[in-house]
């Protein structure tokens, strides 16, 4: 009567062994494929260390390093706050000041970039309130909108060079209209047509900029862009 709950039980184990060995192989495949989003999920797995809540960076800092990266996050976090109001959002960020580190966790030329709009990683060469203030911008953004309510790739990239005050893009406020680049013909409306066009066009930012300041400056900044997302999700659609 004992043996067939003793066969029983082995088959258990070894359907739970095999399902545990499929896990591990599966979470290895994620950090194979894509270590920047592993590392967000566990950065100290990649060697950082949390430097105040929500923060993480390299171990072995000095104390210059470290106050840098206090008052970029800082100064970025204020930025978002000013245009948006109180934030939806609160990004994991991981911040590298070795190229090393930044490769490590999955970061390629880039100075910085939004992972999943959920979190932030910023390369040394992006350690600054710009460039933390634009991916941090997009998370917000993405934050705001309900699910399946989406905004074209060149509305989400221009917002985030307005909000990020970015002076290669844009004139300073005195100048009134602050387009560098006005758009002449339609703009990249998906993450590929983005990708594309920003990699042969260096000034596809600085009109995307341009379009959503004239657009912000006519529907009355920050207000109506607040009613924008409102109306999307609500269900409207973006080009209405």
């Amino acid at each position: 009567m004992h043996a067939p709950r003793k066969r029983s039980r082995r088959m258990w184990a070894r359907i739970a062994a095999a399902l545990a060995t499929l896990l591990v192989a599966a979470v290895a495949g994620v950090a194979v494929a894509y270590p920047s989003v592993a590392a967000t999920t566990c950065p100290g797995c990649y060697g950082l260390t949390e430097l105040e809540p929500g923060v993480y960076a390299e171990k072995g800092l000095s104390g210059e390093q470290r106050e840098q990266i206090h008052r970029t996050v800082a100064a970025a976090r204020d930025r978002i706050e000013g245009f948006y109001g109180t934030p939806l959002s609160s990004p994991r960020l991981l911040v590298c000041v070795t190229d090393a580190c930044y490769a490590r966790i999955g970061g390629k030329k880039e100075r910085g970039i939004a992972i999943l709009n959920r979190s932030v990683m910023l390369s040394p060469r992006g350690l600054d309130t710009v460039i933390a203030s634009h991916e941090m911008s997009h998370v917000e953004l993405h934050a705001r909108l309900a699910s399946g309510a989406e905004v074209p790739q060149w509305f989400d990239e221009g917002l985030a060079v307005v909000v990020s005050d970015d002076p290669r893009y844009l004139r300073p406020e005195a100048a009134g209209d602050r387009c560098t680049t006005p758009p002449t013909g339609p703009l990249p409306v998906t993450l590929e047509q983005w990708l594309a066009a920003a990699g042969k066009d260096a000034t596809t930012y600085a009109k995307s900029a341009c379009q959503v300041h004239r657009w912000l400056r006519s529907h009355d900044g920050r207000q109506g862009l607040l009613s924008l997302i409102t109306r999307l999700n609500a269900g409207g659609s973006f080009t209405s």
